[in-house]
């Protein structure tokens, strides 16, 4: 049997019910349990998922750490800055961080633009358009570059 999503499911378990299927008949085609056929007899839907609570990371303890040095940057002259390499061998060396780079790098990607719209040194949302590009057709060649294409 094809595998089908569980509203579609739901719908089949209910159209073989209606036409007098019995519900242990319903379990073995369908491979389901009891409790599935009674729901989906029961209920148009099936139930949403459960949100699981967020699981804690490993950066909870230094974010705001992390969160300082980005504030500190932002007055600190463009090449004074730190970079994500930086915090993560800062982290390492000074608090003793059990951290991966990437773990860092996601987090400081995410949390630097939210810090910069909270002192107000970037605007709250910017759309930049790029120029549209030329057709080939119209394209300009400069003198003493190769033209690409077929070979004659």
């Amino acid at each position: 049997m094809p595998q089908m999503s569980t509203v579609e499911l739901y719908a089949a378990i209910r159209r073989d019910h209606r036409s007098g299927m019995e519900i242990r008949e319903i379990e073995r085609k369908y491979n389901v349990s009891w409790r599935t056929v009674r729901n989906a007899v029961d209920s148009v839907w099936p139930a949403p998922r459960k949100q699981l609570p967020p699981r804690p990371s490993a950066l909870d303890p230094y974010k705001p750490v992390i969160d300082g040095m980005l504030r500190a940057d932002l007055d600190a002259p463009r090449k004074q800055r730190h970079t994500i390499t930086r915090i993560f061998h800062r982290l390492v060396e000074e608090h003793g961080a059990e951290v991966s780079h990437p773990m860092v790098r996601r987090y400081v990607a995410d949390r630097k633009p939210r810090i910069l719209v909270e002192s107000g040194k970037a605007p709250v949302e910017a759309f930049v358009r790029s120029p549209p590009r030329r057709p080939a057709s119209r394209r300009r060649f400069r003198p003493g570059h190769r033209l690409r294409g077929r070979r004659s």
